[in-house]
């Protein structure tokens, strides 16, 4: 561990350094974040997962910046270039972009026209003129006018190029320069002639200009799609004769003669157009791209948790129907574990409209498997089937709900859909996977990356590595907090489980299937590679059910149980007796088992855990939303109608609402509330039930823009 390191961090992130100290040694010790947060607060300070995870991702800069150091050094070295003061300044900083602008003197090069000059011999010459002393250039010149160098253009032409270079390696050039592109960078963008019908879609940017650091991560990535797909035309700049100027009185002395500074002011204007702007302009461009990723990111981030932590249709029986005119509606019966109990089809809508026959099925499972509620998939078809199913009168009651398809084509013929069910057609996947997002949507959503799962924005657009690290973090974050039953859970589920991964969780999979459920968490250590250090990373978030010990469908550790076992000791009582027993548990004197390793954070969890044994911390059971049963499609909507949807997606300018047909409405961020919102996540969060107002129709482009000002809501559960 890097103590360095640690104190920058604890700096940087306002975090004490003891709790960063204890972090990073629990890291660097194989533990897991989710791990670290729930059962190690006495060591961090009780540090939240966001805030380990801060500390992880900065120490792994860290470290890339210190190897990226060490690069730099050993090449200057090698060069015979390393001084005291450049190894100190090189070992200081701590900013990539200050350490490439040291080393860029130093870098290796391709072969540039510097070098081809430099081979020339035109090297001294080029020291003469940047030494602006010369009394005649002309009788300087005529000195270098031999061999490749045919005249006395060539030599100045070649000198100049030699002192381009230079300038383009000077540090405090670059700064400058890089300086005003952050402070005052336009982007601009221009439809490319001939695109303007076949990119439509960003017809708000065919003439747009903004300060770049003004610019909206949502607008920039827009700007930068349209560019890639060949729509637009992209810019970023500054005032160039401006920047040219300052450079020029950087580098011209008053001391130069007329020729020499007539050399050093065409010098100076290449090396800015050539060199320094078109890397400085790049490098502007990638911090804002990363920048406007790290913000698209963090709204995806927090929309699919939102997602993962929908709730859970607990102890339910569901029919899934996935929706669908000629080729007819898929449907499953599943018990309340996501079981398959039976597939079917079915052709209620046109051109089959074979009304009476789907009735007559989907009424008759109802009834033979004693169905409570309908997931109908809100694809194709969906709002004409949800006119179908409300129409029956079913045996026993029903209620439905309209469920995101986004990604269950994906599973269908995926190799987790085909391993599940390997003598079922694709449809037939498509269908199961819609009834289980409803009885359980974290369960079924971790088989498909969360990419795919229909919330979000510009997810294609952004860094892959930041987006998968961000959204396996997410992921994982949401499976520990709930805990999983270990007899139940699918191998992509397991694999989210702190310290399981890919591998064990095939194992214990494959345990399970020899020798049963598991009976205990001790069995787990049966499992192949299960050592003792992956057994305490995962062992608290793993529920077994009706397990001989209680504490085992807790999120009681079992590091902890021997205390748990001492509490109920010393109340002449059993830990079963003592569960069930509420009162006492709330009247806990915790002070006396308080030590250096259990603090009182962790003995709050525990009576936590005891008062609940098994609990979700999902809400569940949410009303199915209930959408106007007026609005077939979009042309049925018109300015002024209230209306109540459902909010599907969250981005950085606004949300987008499901009312119920095929389009979704767009709440833009100003039109959310009476006030200013910053973020839209201050006002909606995902599957929260809305009333909105049209605004407008765009029936040709199929856009509709909703408000929810002035418009009183539903009371949120």
């Amino acid at each position: 561990m890097n103590s360095e390191f640690v104190s920058i961090i604890a700096e940087e992130l306002s975090i004490p350094r003891k709790s960063v100290n204890a972090t990073v040694k629990l890291l660097e010790d194989g533990a897991t974040i989710p791990f670290i947060s729930r059962y190690r607060k006495e060591a961090t300070g009780a540090l939240d997962e966001n805030a380990i995870h801060n500390i992880e991702r900065r120490y792994r800069s860290l470290e890339a910046l210190e190897k990226r150091k060490e690069a730099i050094l050993a090449s200057m070295e090698e060069q015979g270039k390393l001084t005291d003061d450049l190894r100190r300044r090189i070992e200081d900083t701590r900013e990539a972009s200050t350490l490439e602008d040291i080393y860029m003197p130093f870098r290796p090069k391709r072969r540039t026209r510097a070098m081809i000059a430099a081979e020339k011999g035109l090297e001294p010459l080029a020291r003469m003129i940047m030494s602006q002393n010369l009394d005649s250039l002309d009788k300087a010149v005529k000195k270098f006018i031999k061999g490749d160098v045919a005249d006395a253009e060539a030599a100045v032409g070649g000198a100049s190029d030699i002192i381009a270079e230079w300038i383009s390696d000077s540090e405090k050039a670059r700064s400058i320069v890089r300086a005003r592109y952050m402070r005052n960078a336009v982007i601009t963008s221009k439809v490319m002639s001939g695109k303007e019908e076949e990119g439509r879609t960003y017809e708000n940017y065919f003439d747009y200009t903004s300060p770049l650091r003004l610019c909206t991560s949502h607008r920039l990535l827009a700007v930068l799609r349209g560019q890639k797909e060949g729509i637009l035309k992209v810019n970023v700049s500054i005032d160039d004769d401006e920047m040219i100027e300052r450079l020029t009185r950087m580098f011209l002395r008053s001391t130069a003669s007329d020729e020499v500074a007539a050399v050093i002011r065409s010098t100076v204007r290449d090396s800015y157009r050539r060199l320094i702007k078109p890397s400085i302009e790049t490098e502007i461009m990638n911090a804002a791209k990363g920048k406007a990723d790290d913000s698209a990111i963090a709204i995806f981030a927090d929309n699919v948790r939102q997602v993962l932590m929908g709730s859970p249709l607990v102890g339910k029986r569901v029919l899934a129907v996935d929706p669908g005119f000629k080729n007819g509606c898929k449907i499953a019966a599943l018990d309340s574990q996501g079981n398959v109990l039976c597939t079917d089809q079915i052709f209620p809508n046109a051109p089959v409209n074979d009304f009476h026959g789907a009735a007559f099925k989907v009424c008759s499972i109802v009834d033979r498997f004693e169905i409570d509620a309908i997931a109908l998939g809100n694809g194709t078809a969906s709002r004409e089937t949800e006119n179908f199913l409300n129409q029956l009168r079913y045996p026993r009651p029903v209620r439905i709900y309209i469920v995101n398809e986004s990604g269950a084509s994906i599973y269908s013929t995926s190799e987790v859909g085909v391993r599940e069910f390997p003598d079922l057609k694709d449809l037939d996947r498509g269908a199961i996977s819609l009834g289980r997002r409803l009885i359980d949507p974290m369960a079924e959503l971790v088989k498909i990356e969360p990419k795919h799962i229909g919330v979000g924005q510009y997810q294609h657009d952004v860094d892959q590595t930041k987006l998968r690290d961000a959204l396996d973090f997410t992921v994982g974050s949401c499976v520990n907090a709930v805990g999983v039953n270990v007899n139940t859970a699918s191998r992509e589920l397991l694999s989210y489980v702190s310290g399981i991964g890919p591998t064990l969780a095939a194992n214990i999979v494959s345990y399970r299937a020899e020798n049963g459920d598991f009976t205990s968490r001790r069995e787990l250590l049966n499992v192949s590679r299960m050592g003792e250090k992956a057994f305490q990373q995962c062992a608290g978030f793993l529920r077994i059910p009706g397990a001989h010990n209680i504490l085992d469908n807790t999120g009681v550790h079992p590091e902890r149980y021997d205390l748990v076992e001492a509490i109920a000791s010393d109340r002449g009582t059993t830990v079963d007796a003592l569960v069930k027993d509420p009162k006492t548990l709330q009247n806990l004197d915790l002070s006396p088992y308080v030590t250096k390793e259990v603090g009182l954070p962790t003995l709050t969890d525990i009576v936590l855990e005891l008062e609940k044994p098994g609990r979700d911390p999902r809400a569940v059971d949410e009303e199915p939303v209930e959408f106007d049963t007026g609005i077939h499609d979009i042309r049925d909507l018109h300015a002024g109608m209230e209306l109540q949807g459902v909010v599907n997606n969250i981005t950085a300018f606004g949300c987008f609402v499901n009312l119920g047909i095929h389009e979704n409405g767009l709440i833009h961020i100003s039109q959310l509330a009476d006030r200013f919102v910053s973020s839209p996540l201050e006002v909606v969060q995902m599957n929260q039930k809305v009333r909105v107002r049209v605004m407008d129709v765009d029936y040709m482009r199929g856009r509709i823009a909703l408000t929810m000002k002035d418009v009183s809501q539903l009371p949120q559960a």
